[in-house]
């Protein structure tokens, strides 16, 4: 495969790697139009939460490192939330002590938005 298309594969991975995120945070809120999102929505958010809580890596991550590997660019250290966003919002970087609250925002975000589907059902 000639290497554009390796970086371009890598792209998309990113690409699903950032709505996957997006879904873990804000998911949660599709259940109020979509009864049955949350059998989708709270594994997929809990993953997500325990991936800030334990420390380890989608496998979204390690995929996306290959690809641009394989299409002549450098991979990154550290994970997609790491790479991509923190620096963004943390710029000093990634610490343990940000990843615990990374999960405990997921929490809270989706708390609200099942409080809110609840409050809705009944």
């Amino acid at each position: 495969m000639p290497a554009m298309l390796y970086r371009l594969a890598a792209d998309v991975v990113m690409f699903i790697h950032l709505l996957f995120v997006l879904f873990v945070v804000l998911g949660g809120f599709l259940s109020l139009r979509f009864r049955w999102m949350p059998w989708v929505h709270l594994p997929v958010a809990i993953y997500g939460a325990m991936i800030e809580f334990i420390g380890f890596y989608c496998p979204l991550t390690p995929l996306e490192n290959w690809l641009r590997r394989r299409g002549g660019q450098a991979g990154y250290d550290g994970g997609f939330v790491e790479t991509y966003i923190l620096h963004i919002l943390y710029p000093d970087g990634l610490t343990r002590r940000v990843e615990i609250a990374i999960g405990m925002f997921v929490i809270a975000i989706n708390v609200v938005a099942y409080w809110l589907f609840v409050r809705k059902q009944g």
